[in-house]
């Protein structure tokens, strides 16, 4: 059975009183170095970060800048990437850091997809956590939103990383992954509200991709994101860097949006994926996210169409046919195909499992008792109170209260996933640096940790596709956890 390694990176939206768009870089900034637990570690190790290498096989000369972000940024004083980013590597191997006015959370690798929903799920907690230290440090109120649009239509993202044979190549991933990334948005997307129009979007972040395949996130974003940083052997790996994604407060939903993305990547492996020719892929995942009342076509090549459910079940189809499915592939495929069949018949029960359409439920249900227009504030208030990561003001929660969101993990198990990682992934030998030799750590990355030594720095290599042992949690020094490693890479 194939394992995939996969994380998942999430910028949050953050709202401070008294603060403005203007102030966000520096304010993100703070708020990562305030971060309350003192037993993460600064020193981040940027040796395989290379955001300007393309999948394709070039490296582009400059990455795109949006021209708004860029207004906010002039006359600033330059600062050094890791004064701006402030990274802390947390005790469970995760890393923290801002991302040009958005805290962000990546998550530690995982194999298991469950495992992988409560490494996000422990994000929303970590990342409330050190609002809440923030604001009791500057006196300001302080919120997180874990969303993908604020109020004046900017854009920040959430991303999907799988690591993969680097023989995959480019074209075939493409193929086999664009046309579900522009389909997904049905069982995946997290709802918007048009603050032009009023009408409501399956997806915040379908609207902002214009090109169908390139390395930029910032500006002209592509569907298909062909960054080429596999942080490791670049000879083995490539690493498949998603961002045509909604960040899920629905822990089933992540689960089944990262299971999409790893089951489209087998069938390319397997050269089985679905030959779906989109005629115009970004236009393709607008459609879709426009229908939330209909199955829409969307346009392929040589006149013909194809609705985003034939599309999502042909996936499904040829994974069934084709690949020996694990236990938790062969829920995916199963929880899919019973929300598409009963996404018209027994909208309720779809909205369970689906956040577009729980907060579409919530909102008709306000709409109709209050009498307004879809464009009145309160519409755009309930809209972004839905991500407000706060048990006593958020609407998700009172959701999950009342019995209306079905599948969320047990609070305990979110919570230890803060302490350490749930599966023995190169991510424990990071956290376990943390932990054990933090006064010999002298950098970390996703791919190595570097740790003093008698005879100088040792540069220790973490492969991403073995299991490591539980015995690092337990090592006394940088000699015996380079042994354990070197163990377990035999």
């Amino acid at each position: 059975m194939i394992r995939m390694l996969s994380g998942i990176e999430t910028e949050y939206g953050l709202a401070i009183d008294g603060r403005g768009a203007e102030d966000q870089i520096e304010d993100a900034a703070a708020l990562v170095r305030g971060f309350p637990d003192k037993r993460c570690f600064v020193g981040w190790d940027y040796f395989q970060e290379s955001p300007r290498t393309d999948l394709r096989g070039f490296k582009k000369k400059k990455l795109s800048i949006d021209p708004v972000d860029a207004k906010f940024d002039s006359g600033r004083r330059p600062l050094a990437s890791e004064e701006v980013r402030s990274d802390r590597i947390l005790v469970n191997g995760a890393r923290f850091y801002n991302d040009h006015g958005h805290p962000e959370y990546a998550t530690p690798e995982c194999w298991s997809l469950h495992e992988l929903m409560l490494a996000d799920k422990a994000g929303e907690l970590v990342t409330v956590g050190v609002a809440s230290a923030y604001e009791a440090q500057s006196g300001r109120r302080t919120r997180i939103y874990k969303n993908n649009l604020d109020g004046a239509g900017s854009s920040y993202g959430t991303h999907d990383s799988c690591l993969v044979p680097r023989e995959v190549g480019f074209e075939r991933l493409y193929q086999a992954l664009t046309p579900l990334l522009a389909t997904r948005w049905v069982l995946c997307g997290s709802g918007s509200v048009s603050p032009e129009d009023g009408r409501f979007l399956m997806s915040q972040r379908a609207g902002v991709f214009e090109d169908k395949a390139s390395v930029d996130t910032l500006y002209r974003r592509p569907l298909f994101n062909t960054r080429d940083e596999p942080h490791a052997d670049r000879s083995r790996w490539a690493r498949l860097h998603v961002i045509a994604v909604d960040a899920n407060l629905i822990g089933e939903a992540t689960m089944r949006r990262v299971g999409l993305m790893r089951l489209a990547v087998r069938l390319a492996m397997a050269d089985e994926a679905p030959e779906w020719e989109l005629k115009d892929p970004c236009r393709a995942g607008q459609m879709v996210s426009s229908s939330v009342d209909q199955d829409i076509n969307v346009d392929l090549k040589g006149r013909k169409t194809a609705s985003a459910h034939q599309i999502l079940e042909s996936y499904l189809a040829r994974a069934e046919e084709h690949l020996e499915l694990s236990e938790e592939e062969r829920w995916v495929i199963d929880s899919c195909r019973h929300l598409l069949e009963i996404r018209f018949s027994e909208f309720s029960e779809f909205a369970r499992g689906v956040d577009w359409a729980a907060k579409l439920q919530i909102l008709r249900e306000f709409q109709e008792e209050e009498g307004i227009e879809w464009t009145h504030p309160m519409i755009a208030s309930l809209n972004l109170a839905y991500h407000l990561i706060d048990d006593e003001e958020g609407l998700f929660p009172a959701l999950v209260s009342l019995g209306r969101i079905e599948g969320e993990p047990d609070p305990s198990d979110v919570l230890s996933r803060i302490e350490r990682p749930g599966e023995l992934t190169r991510a424990s030998a990071r956290a376990a640096a943390v932990q054990r030799l933090s006064s010999d750590l002298l950098s970390a990355s996703w791919g190595r940790v570097v740790l003093r030594s008698p005879s100088g720095p040792l540069s220790i290599e973490l492969p991403p596709d073995i299991a490591y042992d539980e015995r690092l949690f337990s090592v006394e020094s940088t000699e015996e956890f380079a042994d354990i490693v070197q163990e377990c890479t035999r």
